[in-house]
């Protein structure tokens, strides 16, 4: 089956996932987590990328992103893992490549999705059982987001300056946002969505980028035959 075309569209939040091939480890050491997002804040300000949330997992990786121009995540994805298999495979005397196929995304209704996607990212090393709470995990957006520790790798976008006055009384908000887990169907709704490339939002929001994309947001319902 012919792969469905990305969505590229500016100005519009995308949820990333890109994994090690076969689910193997592409960080090994803290040197590892440091060079990708050295490379990946290059690559972001070149490519005119902003980044929301992150996290680096042992094998995969979750971004949360606003792309500035058509093509540009891409792009920065491609400029990061050229230098970061090179410098991996160097490092551990390996050879061939380190990433499973193509990126996984989805564009995202920002209103309903954007904070619900963010907790998702921050919370994978819980839910991985890697650490008891998301501040325990150095290498995430958490501390940024929720704490007010700086990182040079975020861009807020304008619902998180909406949260409050200044950056405490946001970092405040948005921690206060952790105090519940997401919801099982907003977990799965972020899940599928990324995963089949599918958008993310109501039925009005998937309309509005079909119409501007050309291409379907969600799948044909049960058989019913392809146009």
């Amino acid at each position: 089956m012919a792969r469905l075309p990305r969505y590229e569209l500016p100005g519009v939040p995308q949820h990333v996932i890109q994994r090690g091939n076969n689910r193997q480890a592409i960080f090994a050491g803290k040197g590892d987590y440091r060079a990708y997002l050295r490379w990946l804040k290059a690559a972001a300000d070149e490519h005119g990328v902003k980044i929301h949330a992150y996290v680096l997992m042992t094998n995969h990786v979750h971004l949360l992103v606003t792309p500035g121009e058509s093509g540009a995540i891409g792009r920065v994805l491609q400029s990061l893992g050229r230098r970061y298999v090179q410098y991996f495979n160097y490092t551990y005397g390996r050879t061939g490549t380190l990433w499973e196929g193509r990126y996984r995304a989805t564009v995202i209704e920002a209103e309903r999705y954007f904070f619900t996607c963010s907790r998702y990212i921050e919370l994978n090393p819980v839910r991985a059982v890697m650490v008891a709470r998301p501040e325990d995990y150095p290498w995430s957006s958490f501390r940024h987001n929720a704490l007010g520790v700086s990182d040079e790798q975020i861009s807020p976008h304008e619902l998180y300056l909406g949260l409050g006055p200044g950056p405490a009384a946001r970092a405040d908000v948005y921690r206060r946002l952790f105090d519940t887990d997401p919801l099982d169907a907003d977990v799965a709704a972020i899940r599928g969505a990324t995963n089949a490339g599918w958008v993310l939002g109501n039925e009005r929001f998937k309309q509005e980028i079909e119409m501007l994309t050309q291409r379907r947001g969600s799948p044909l319902p049960r058989g019913r035959k392809k146009d």
